[in-house]
């Protein structure tokens, strides 16, 4: 497609002068997310501010056979807001408003480019909350959380996005406006939403969310323990949830995440221990005393050091500081790393991490591992010089043989960054044959074209580099049950960059 003045007049005259760029100073920030793994030149980036402007847009796309992937922060981790094929990059980012609040019904109705935590602030004053919390709440946004199923540290208790989305309005790829769900728990269409939710935009392009709120906890308690093993820490987890205890979180960094960590924030952690364990609990006051002594009970049985119970409300931010921050100290401290995103059972997690530092051992290959310890969602950091072309490829073998070892143990590849292109060769793997073919069919029966946020997810054209029209300033085998990437149950669906 020649992208002439003519037809850009056109996209202005839908989402107005500032609603459309074309520089290539500023479609080279829409180029990739943070996994930068691919790298792909929008022709066009686009800007509505509405549900009626991303229809609008969505129609015109379909008329001309362009490609469109949706984008929320930018901020993913899997490739899945890459333009693959150029086309369209349709931001979320103007759409970031808190439509409406019903408190008495404990629901909202949001904007996909609001930002998760703004959500949480914006309901502290009545008593709610919205309860998904990513790693990286503070950037992602809700449409992105819905994108990949997102959950958060607190998804142990509380669930991930699927169980706090009751319904969105959904524009399908030639435009046409849908609601899927409601307001009510039982609301027509339901089942299409859950759908939608971890299908990574390609499916459909949420335009609005209607989330379900909780109110904020009577009380919390929060607990670091520190142990000379990782894999007495992850044993003890299991023991845990082995006792009847569901906490609302728990938390594991090892030696290596702990190290970057207290070198940036200085937050008193231990050193010389080889991982620290992050327990909360929440609920009525009444009933935390006695959770706690059991907790420190189990993990004194398992080899504990040390127990620190945050006293007061910033003693367990600066607890949660030091864990949400650790991916931000592997970038301030790492030329080039990846991070994975597999799913093992609980009760193999510390065999998982001894694979794991084998495999990057004997690779001549850095490891460290931050991960939501109570679901088995883990979160290897493979390290490597980044320019060092031998060690790249030597950490991209790596990670997939950790996603490979996942599946061996019965897990899955993604738990919350979602499949986008990375994993692409893993889904072949993961599913059998006639579980993708009917993936397929799903996807064709939402988006026949297939140019909605095309090769994502299912192989057969993911990565292919299909040649594309220059935009404008260019010159030059597990049989796993049948379900769409990002939507296993065993998911935590953290989302942390998108």
């Amino acid at each position: 497609m020649e992208w002439t003045p003519a037809l850009l007049d056109e996209l202005r005259a839908l989402l107005g002068d500032d609603g459309v760029l074309t520089s290539e100073a500023a479609r080279f920030t829409y180029e990739a997310d943070a996994l930068a793994l691919e790298r792909h030149m929008p022709d066009v980036v686009a800007l509505p501010r509405s549900t009626d402007e991303v229809a609008a847009l969505m129609a015109w796309a379909h008329a001309h056979d362009v490609p469109l992937t949706p984008r929320g922060a930018g901020t993913g981790l899997a490739g899945g807001s890459t333009p693959e094929r150029g086309g369209i990059v349709l931001s979320m980012n103007r759409m970031d408003q808190v439509l409406r609040v019903d408190a008495e019904r404990m629901f909202a109705w949001v904007q996909p480019g609001l930002v998760n935590l703004w959500l949480s602030n914006r309901l502290a004053p009545l008593g709610l909350t919205y309860a998904p919390d990513p790693a990286s709440q503070q950037v992602s946004t809700i449409g992105g959380n819905v994108a990949t199923n997102a959950g958060g540290p607190h998804c142990l208790k509380y669930g991930v996005t699927f169980n706090h989305t009751l319904g969105m309005v959904a524009v399908l790829h030639d435009g046409t406006v849908v609601t899927l769900g409601g307001e009510a728990p039982d609301a027509p269409d339901h089942d299409l939403a859950a759908i939608v939710t971890g299908s990574e935009g390609t499916l459909a392009v949420v335009a609005e969310i209607c989330v379900r709120l909780l109110p904020v906890p009577e009380a919390v308690k929060t607990m670091l323990f520190d142990f000379l093993e990782v894999e007495d820490a992850c044993r003890a987890v299991s023991a845990v949830i082995a006792q009847g205890i569901v906490p609302a979180a728990m938390e594991i960094m090892d030696r290596h995440t702990v190290g970057l960590v207290e070198a940036w924030l200085h937050l008193g952690l231990p050193l010389d221990a080889g991982a620290v364990l992050l327990i909360e609990v929440d609920g009525p006051a009444v009933s935390l005393e006695r959770q706690v002594e059991r907790i420190v009970g189990i993990a004194n049985a398992h080899h504990s050091r040390s127990t620190r119970v945050a006293k007061d409300a910033a003693e367990r931010a600066a607890f949660w500081r030091g864990r949400k921050s650790s991916f931000g100290a592997y970038g301030r401290a790492a030329s080039g790393f990846y991070i994975m995103d597999g799913v093992v059972p609980r009760t193999r997690l510390a065999e998982a991490l001894s694979t794991i530092y084998r495999l990057a051992r004997e690779n001549g290959l850095g490891a460290g591992n931050v991960f939501h310890a109570g679901d088995g969602n883990l979160h290897p950091h493979v390290l490597f010089d980044a320019d060092d072309e031998h060690q790249q490829r030597a950490a991209l073998e790596v990670s997939h043989e950790i996603l490979r070892m996942c599946i061996r143990m019965g897990g899955t590849i993604s738990g919350e960054h979602g499949v986008g292109i990375e994993k692409v060769p893993m889904m072949s793997e993961l599913y059998a044959p006639a579980d993708l073919a009917l993936m397929e069919r799903l996807r064709a029966a939402f988006d026949p074209s297939g140019l909605l946020n095309a090769d994502k997810i299912l192989p057969g054209g993911a990565g292919c580099g299909e040649a594309h029209a220059r935009g404008p300033g260019d010159q030059a085998a597990a049989h796993a049950p049948a379900q769409l990437g990002g939507m296993r149950p065993t998911a935590d669906g953290e989302g942390p960059w998108m």
